[in-house]
């Protein structure tokens, strides 16, 4: 068999399984967020709404961030010139882990190039720091929670989601004088179920270990200034080290943990995924510190955001519809089925200019493949309307096809 073979294998497979994946050609235009423009195929454009982005409250087109980009550009150019070690430190990179510090309430922030690359990189490089350490993460974690407690080399335990009870089992089962550290989320991206973050403290406090929380899909939505889940319950102080991103309610791009100086000091001399890495570009870290800084005294934002996200999901149930609803923002429709969830998605886009990608797996388990819309401040009425329509009108259709395939 040759090289090509195999990879024709390996697409295939995917297609018959319909999770193939395919990147739709989105023109974003600034100031019309949540409103874009597609290519389609032929080459031809059509008007649509974007349903599935992580710009959670539009600031990626804010003027606030606009104007602190063009600025910084203006006065450094493009790049950074190199990794934080050579040549990549700049003021705007500085001030961005300030504006981070402040926010969580910790002496110090450490950047990275994204979320990912940060979760990655500082649970791969803990067990360095403390040799011996055991590390327990909830199985419902984030890829890149699972890949940087997967290759650290050290020892782990994977207790069940949100089961505060495996996870002392766990924390009994092992030695007392072992170093060890809870790693989980505020918020669970894909059924938008929140972590018991005091009862984990808790059990931290009692078994002697530190805590880490994934706060990207909370941070500038959730608190009084928008530090995430864990200030809107008056936790930080509890927790060790948090990660957070830039992408998603800030509008940018980049990640970053917030923890103590000497913690953030540790993984920045000693994670490879730190070192070896660009800086972001000081135009990027200008604008994401806009953002921080706006956000935190913007909490009429993260209140529409709410709100909206409250009047779609209770459209949605009166439809019928089998929605997730655990209280925040996430707003998934199972459908069950990856051939289904792309029918959907692809009638959505062709014929309302609706856009929302399926989620299968392996971001969900099989059998739970779903759309998941994500409502912000800008999707006005009519957009609300237009969506709740088309969803009403293409399941029944869905249903009815799905019937008559049965029969």
């Amino acid at each position: 068999m040759t090289y090509s073979e195999q990879l024709d294998r390996a697409l295939t497979r995917l297609h018959d399984e319909g999770r193939y994946r395919t990147f739709i050609d989105i023109e974003r235009r600034n100031g019309n967020f949540p409103h874009a423009v597609w290519t389609k195929p032929d080459g031809t454009e059509q008007d649509i709404t974007v349903w599935c982005g992580n710009d959670y409250l539009g600031m990626g087109q804010h003027q606030v961030v606009r104007e602190a980009m063009h600025e910084a550009i203006e006065a450094t150019g493009a790049g950074s010139g190199g990794t934080r070690n050579i040549s990549g430190t700049t003021v705007y990179h500085k001030r961005l882990e300030a504006e981070l510090a402040d926010l969580h309430g910790k002496e110090s922030a450490l950047l990275f190039t994204s979320a990912y690359i940060a979760n990655d990189a500082t649970l791969s490089t803990l067990p360095k720091l403390f040799p011996g350490l055991i590390i327990y993460s909830d199985e419902r974690n984030h890829a890149s929670m699972i890949e940087g407690v997967r290759r650290n080399g050290g020892a782990k335990r994977i207790f069940r989601h949100n089961d505060l009870d495996h996870l002392r089992e766990l924390l009994e089962a092992d030695d007392s004088d072992l170093p060890k550290l809870i790693a989980f989320e505020s918020i669970y991206s894909m059924d938008g179920d929140f972590g018991p973050i005091e009862e984990i403290c808790d059990l931290a406090d009692e078994f002697g270990a530190l805590t880490y929380i994934d706060e990207v899909h909370a941070v500038g939505m959730y608190g009084p200034r928008g530090a995430g889940v864990a200030e809107r319950d008056r936790l930080m102080h509890r927790l060790d080290i948090i990660n957070g991103t830039l992408a998603k309610a800030y509008g940018v791009m980049g990640g970053y943990i917030a923890a103590s100086e000497k913690m953030c000091d540790a993984i920045r001399s000693y994670a490879p995924g730190f070192i070896f890495t660009t800086s972001l570009p000081p135009a990027v870290a200008a604008g994401a510190a806009a953002s921080v800084a706006y956000l935190k005294r913007a909490p009429e934002l993260r209140e529409k955001h709410q709100q909206q996200a409250k009047t779609l999901k209770l459209r949605l149930k009166g439809l019928g519809l089998p929605i997730i609803d655990h209280g925040s923002h996430i707003v998934p429709v199972i459908v069950g089925n990856p051939v289904h969830t792309k029918l959907l998605s692809d009638m959505l886009l062709d014929e309302y200019g609706i856009y929302v990608q399926p989620i299968n797996f392996p971001t969900v388990p099989r059998g739970t493949e779903r759309l998941r819309f994500t409502p912000s401040p800008v999707h006005g009425p009519s957009e609300m309307d237009a969506l709740v329509q088309a969803m009403d009108g293409l399941w029944a259709h869905c249903a009815l096809n799905r019937a008559e395939q049965a029969g």
